[in-house]
């Protein structure tokens, strides 16, 4: 069985968990911290970068992207549904938005929030544990608020993020989207489109093992496991 090295709340590792949810493939999941990588780790991916995924046979493949394309060049189209998109301009607006929620949301919202909440504490920080920077999360608890728009207004116009049919730009959004809303972070009263748009993805079965996800010291609300808000 294929091993996955990840960190529950680490939204590059939860793309992945859920590409391979929709692909199908079971793997086994590797804890590992992203700001103190193991020496295992740090073999398979010298950069010490999550995730990295180890398969039966071949070389270790490191980060979200890299596996994200060998998986759906393996196991996407021709053989299945493509995550991608079957036709270029669909790939493109696929990686477009992949980009703007791995690269921009991350920037705005994931890393000061979920960077200072929880990886201060539980991430390996270099020195030890220290006291979060509230700066920092008020700043991305304000930017939340300017994605769940863009995503209401996106939802409003297609039936999935990137088009007709669900992919890697809507797993990438609920990637980093589900580690705030771990948090009880996720302002929901602010775009009901975002908010049907989430739990219509949440309900997905391979969302379920990340609502089964426990950090220790730290427990989700109520409505995070709830399929219904």
């Amino acid at each position: 069985m294929p091993k996955l090295y990840h960190f529950p709340l680490c939204p590059f590792s939860r793309r992945i968990r859920l590409a391979m949810g929709e692909h199908g493939v079971d793997c086994e999941l590797v804890a590992e911290k992203p700001r103190a990588p193991s020496d295992a780790l740090r073999a398979l991916n010298p950069a010490g970068g999550l995730p990295v995924l180890v398969s039966d046979e071949g070389p270790a493949l490191c980060g979200a992207d890299a596996i994200a394309n060998f998986l759906d060049e393996t196991l996407g189209a021709p053989n299945a549904r493509s995550l991608f998109g079957t036709d270029p301009f669909a790939r493109a607006e696929v990686r477009r938005l992949v980009s703007w929620f791995d690269e921009g949301f991350n920037r705005d919202v994931t890393d000061p929030v979920v960077g200072e909440k929880v990886l201060t504490r539980h991430g390996g920080t270099a020195g030890g544990r220290r006291s979060p920077d509230m700066n920092r999360v008020r700043a991305g608890l304000k930017n939340v608020r300017a994605h769940l728009d863009y995503i209401g207004h996106l939802i409003d116009q297609r039936s999935w993020l990137a088009g007709d049919v669900l992919s890697h730009a809507d797993l990438a959004a609920g990637a980093h989207i589900s580690c705030l809303d771990y948090l009880g972070d996720v302002p929901w009263s602010a775009n009901a489109s975002a908010r049907t748009w989430y739990a219509r993805i949440k309900s997905r079965p391979s969302f379920r093992p990340l609502l089964g996800d426990h950090i220790s010291g730290i427990t989700p609300p109520r409505s995070y496991a709830d399929l219904d808000f």
